[in-house]
């Protein structure tokens, strides 16, 4: 079994940025020298994290609702004392989305739902660039 590492770039502003990298996974598949397998996505990052969700205005503004209120960056960090890098609130949220996601393909295509997107999120408060790394295995 043959096993591919590629990268993806992403310019990110910070304060849960959300890119769609879906696009950016099928063309590495379809690059790849595999019909069939799987793809992961890894972040090496601990302030940021990759899911699924509907790529959507509303779906957006539902899931940053959602972690501002888990992790508000107002709330008291014990990592800010240390670093002082006033980023406590996006280690707590990069811990409860996870840094990979691992999607089968068949044929080229990955097994997505119709409204199921691969997202990338920043949590940390400040603009970075971010290399996802994907990895994929199979024949």
């Amino acid at each position: 079994m043959k096993v591919h590492t590629k990268t993806i770039s992403i310019s990110s502003t910070g304060n849960l940025d959300a890119h769609d990298i879906t696009n950016q996974a099928a063309n590495l598949i379809q690059i790849s020298s595999h019909t069939n397998g799987t793809i992961t996505l890894f972040t090496p990052s601990s302030t940021s994290g990759i899911t699924t969700i509907e790529f959507e205005d509303g779906c957006l503004k539902d899931i940053k609702r959602l972690f501002d209120e888990l992790a508000n960056s107002d709330r008291y960090y014990a990592h800010n004392e240390r670093w002082h890098d006033g980023n406590g609130h996006a280690h707590v949220c990069a811990a409860l989305l996870g840094p990979s996601i691992t999607i089968p393909f068949l044929d080229k295509h990955m097994t997505l739902g119709i409204w199921q997107q691969i997202v990338f999120i920043d949590f940390d408060n400040k603009p970075r660039q971010r290399e996802i790394i994907a990895q994929i295995i199979g024949d």
